[in-house]
């Protein structure tokens, strides 16, 4: 089985609406970060998607409308999470420390940053005081996994 796991800091005291939003932000890196890094995004335009049938004055056709983008996932990924159950599993950490952890032990089982998993740090517009460089670290989101694999990790955290 396949899930995927976020930390998300207890000591913040977000509000439940700030901490949907930090927890929806890990849970979406993974794909997010696939589309924005991916090659084959694709600008498609209103003279692309008009044809020849309709006449369009140069900048109207110069238009974007929309993008197109091709993912590649591996097998299990697609057919287990993405085609399954979609389960995801929100886990709390004390403090930024112990958020960090979490980070030291993927890294010790040979996951890598933005590949595996994605630190979250909010940009401070509402209701969080920044920690460093005007952000403030949230979460942490691992991309979608066996379950086996991710306990080794999620298994030092409780549920939040």
């Amino acid at each position: 089985m396949y899930k995927q796991i976020i930390i998300a800091r207890k000591d913040l005291d977000m509000s439940p609406g700030k901490l949907a939003a930090q927890v929806s932000h890990a849970s979406m890196a993974f794909l997010t970060s696939e589309l924005r890094d991916s090659d084959t995004v694709t600008a498609i335009t209103k003279a692309h998607l008009a044809g020849w049938r309709q006449h369009l004055e140069p900048d109207e056709a110069k238009e974007i409308v929309c993008y197109e983008a091709s993912l590649c996932f591996e097998k299990d990924l697609y057919e287990q999470w993405i085609c399954g159950e979609f389960t995801k599993c929100v886990l709390r950490a004390k403090n930024k420390a112990q958020l960090l952890k979490a980070k030291r032990i993927a890294g010790e089982m040979g996951m890598k940053e933005n590949e595996d998993f994605w630190l979250i740090r909010d940009n401070c517009h509402t209701e969080l005081e920044p920690e460093e460089d005007g952000k403030t670290l949230t979460c942490i989101g691992f991309k979608p996994m066996d379950s086996e694999l991710i306990d080794k990790i999620g298994k030092k955290y409780q549920l939040y």
